[in-house]
């Protein structure tokens, strides 16, 4: 069904997947900066390089060679959508590759299994 096709894509991994892709970022205080991603971290803090910055108006632009964007202050991220995609392939495979969780007993795990008595020492 259509519900289960949607699959819940985590921003981190998606951000993680984008390295070294383009990027526009946009800040809470309306400047956005154009560059590709080089890393990022568990608080969403970036560095980018090959960057331009533009104003809140859009009048006034700047080039970096590399910036570092604290994540508090992201409003926004575009991504190009080949990047959401290969997120959507990785996710599809992880979840064909063992069967998922929660199949079956396996080994171990409680009751069953231990012979006559339960395994409860009597």
């Amino acid at each position: 069904s259509a519900l289960r096709e949607k699959k819940t894509m985590f921003p981190l991994s998606l951000l993680k997947t984008a390295q070294g892709h383009p990027m526009l970022v946009e800040l809470k205080n309306g400047e956005t900066y154009n560059g590709h991603l080089v890393s990022c971290d568990a608080w969403m803090n970036i560095n980018l390089r090959d960057v331009i910055c533009t104003s809140k108006d859009g009048d006034r632009f700047w080039r970096m060679s590399e910036c570092y964007v604290r994540g508090s202050t992201i409003k926004y991220l575009r991504i190009p959508d080949e990047v959401i995609d290969m997120v959507k392939e990785e996710a599809s495979l992880k979840g064909r590759g063992r069967g998922g969780r929660g199949r079956g007993r396996g080994r171990g795990g409680r009751g069953g299994g231990r012979g006559r008595g339960g395994g409860r020492g009597k």
